[in-house]
């Protein structure tokens, strides 16, 4: 990175320091190091905030992609990361993520492969479970997609209730259930199956289909419910 660890940045030409050289020349002239010691701020001892922020892409073999998928834990065992440092790395890895899966239209969905589209960008580089809900319209258009729940590593809570009372609270004519498996394995446990049949049941005795329910992998890939498309 041409600066040496036991200097610090306050001793840089200013038109090296991080700060400064992302107001003068962009965020695009800064290295990945760079960019993350504006995120975590300060270094720790003696080294500078860049020369910490070298550490850390380090975990990730410079891939801010990986970074973005690294535990917390890992995060925490580099010498001056603290909780600190570690929620801005977060907050900045899930406002991106969110930018990505962030779209002004409403798509059509008609098949399993345009669920894995259009969900793949908010599941990427997740470490934990999360139920998403689809509520769609007569013509399989996107009224809104929400989160019902959050788990661990193996398993999340998908309560029929509470999905239920949202679809109606949306009139949603359809909905499509989707939820992730970090461990990348796609075959659907008996609590998914368990749950996907009440819920398909209990949706029709109020006239609302479930559509489909979609397991999302790495890289895009998914198992559906539907066998469609």
């Amino acid at each position: 990175m041409g600066q040496t660890t036991h200097k610090s940045i306050k001793d840089w030409r200013e038109e090296e320091r991080p700060v400064e050289k992302l107001m003068a020349r962009g965020a695009g002239a800064l290295t990945n190091a760079e960019l993350l010691a504006v995120l975590i701020h300060t270094g720790s001892g003696e080294k500078s905030a860049v020369a910490l922020a070298g550490e850390i892409l380090d975990l990730a073999g410079n891939s801010l992609r990986d970074l973005s998928n690294t535990s917390k834990e890992r995060l925490l065992a580099v010498k001056g990361v603290g909780t600190t440092k570690l929620a801005s790395l977060t907050a900045a890895f899930e406002i991106g993520r969110r930018m990505t899966s962030d779209s002004p239209a409403t798509p059509t969905i008609s098949c399993p492969k345009d669920v894995a589209g259009y969900m793949a960008p908010h599941f990427a580089g997740l470490d934990h479970e999360e139920c998403w809900v689809i509520y769609l319209n007569r013509s399989n258009r996107v009224i809104s997609k929400e989160c019902i729940s959050t788990g661990g590593i193996s398993s999340t809570v998908m309560d029929v209730k509470i999905i239920t009372k949202r679809a109606i609270e949306k009139m949603a004519s359809g909905i499509i259930i989707t939820h992730n498996h970090p461990s990348g394995n796609l075959r659907p446990g008996g609590q998914d199956m368990k749950v996907t049949a009440s819920l398909k049941e209990a949706l029709a005795l109020l006239d609302i289909a479930l559509l489909d329910h979609v397991i999302m992998g790495d890289n895009g890939k998914y198992f559906s419910f539907s066998d469609g498309c």
